[in-house]
């Protein structure tokens, strides 16, 4: 594995503030509360289904794809929402995929520009959170690397789950805290991840300790 460049390596961390400067219209319901479900096979389904309606109204404009998030992790608990990550040439021209996706019912929630250009829609159902970025945005790697990881170290996936099923008990009061309340899992489980990558970078095993 190769190292990554700094902006891969220092994860972005939005304040409320900025995700309320960036709100579009109405916030989805359901972030009203935080509901985490054990892991469901479907959710593998409900990605290739909204994947394949992405590719008939986008076509050419896709450069890639992915699921990430919880619901991509076989044996992760989750919040039953499918995150899928949207790779196009250039958010900012919005004219070019927003009516497209808005003919499926997508309704556009959050537009980040400082935020690598970010901008998210969410499914007629509020059951997909569709994140658009730029070819060249940092963050889609980082959603893979991370999902990845957890795929592959049980340890890491437990200790999550375990962490997001605290903080939704926690947080029931003020379900906006939950995001907020994740960084310090996430942060830990992502320094192992390039602590690893740096040390394959230099031909050294990599760290399986947790």
């Amino acid at each position: 594995m190769a190292e990554y460049s700094q902006e891969v390596t220092q994860r972005f961390q939005g304040t409320p503030e900025q995700i309320a400067a960036g709100l579009v219209g109405e916030p989805p319901r359901k972030w009203q509360s935080i509901v985490i479900e054990d892991y469901d096979p479907a959710w593998v389904d409900r990605f290739a289904a909204a994947s394949s309606s992405l590719n008939e109204v986008l076509g050419g404009l896709i450069i890639s794809v992915e699921h990430v998030g919880s619901t991509s992790v076989p044996g992760l608990a989750a919040k039953p929402i499918i995150d899928i990550d949207l790779l196009i040439e250039d958010t900012t021209e919005e004219s070019r995929y927003i009516p497209a996706l808005e003919r499926l019912g997508y309704r556009l929630v959050l537009r980040e520009p400082w935020w690598h250009g970010h901008r998210m829609l969410v499914s007629p159902a509020e059951d997909v959170n569709l994140h658009v970025w730029p070819q060249d945005a940092p963050e889609p790697v980082r959603h893979r690397l991370f999902r990845n990881w957890l795929r592959s170290h049980p340890e890491d996936r437990e200790l999550y789950a375990t962490t997001k099923r605290r903080l939704a008990r926690d947080t029931a009061h003020q379900p906006g805290d939950y995001s907020l309340a994740k960084n310090a899992v996430i942060d830990d489980i992502y320094a192992r991840i390039f602590a690893a990558t740096s040390d394959e970078a230099q031909g050294w095993p990599r760290r399986v300790t947790h």
